[in-house]
């Protein structure tokens, strides 16, 4: 590395180290460290069986369907 880029890298060093200080700073010994700002309490809803969708209501919403498949626009190769 030439002396001009060691002054560059330097110089940036030298703005990284100002950034960790200064957090430093704000950090304080009687403050437990977290994950989340807030407390978090049970943000899972418990799981419930319940009868999976037929083909058909599954295919009552669809724009296009063919047989018991959607039905959608050919995006690879050519038309068969």
């Amino acid at each position: 590395m030439t002396d001009e880029e060691l002054d560059h890298l330097a110089d940036q060093l030298g703005v990284i180290l100002g950034a960790v200080a200064r957090v430093q700073e704000v950090a304080a010994a009687d403050i437990a460290p977290t994950s989340h700002a807030v407390p978090l309490t049970n943000i899972f809803r418990a799981d419930e069986l319940v009868p999976p969708l037929g083909a058909a209501d599954a295919l009552a919403g669809a724009p296009a369907a063919e047989g018991d498949r959607f039905r959608v626009p050919q995006i690879l190769g050519d038309p068969e």
